[in-house]
């Protein structure tokens, strides 16, 4: 069952500052703010952010492939595919590596 959104106004982010960012990393959700009753702006953890953003980067891959898949005929293998991942990941730690 999804959590139910946390909803503050506003002037809680000035007045209870501390609160609202105990509350976002505790609940690992944003909070919602509100202004004059009506949705303002949303506080979240850099946490929750950085998940959000990997998501949503899966998300457009997944439908560039689809787009790629129903746009061509062309189909690979299972080894075709482990194969070119090992090569992804194994240049991702790489260059990884170079940077520490």
């Amino acid at each position: 069952m999804p959590a139910v959104p946390k909803i503050r106004p506003v002037s809680d982010l000035r007045n209870k500052f501390s609160d609202i960012s105990r509350t976002v990393h505790e609940a690992d959700e944003p909070v919602y703010l509100t202004k004059n009753g009506r949705g303002d702006m949303v506080v979240m953890s850099l946490e929750t952010y950085e998940k959000n953003l990997f998501e949503t980067e899966i998300y457009l891959k997944l439908k560039e492939a689809e787009y790629q898949a129903a746009s061509t005929k062309k189909r690979y293998t299972h080894d075709e595919v482990m194969t070119e991942l090992r090569k992804v990941i194994t240049t991702n730690k790489n260059s990884k590596q170079k940077k520490t």
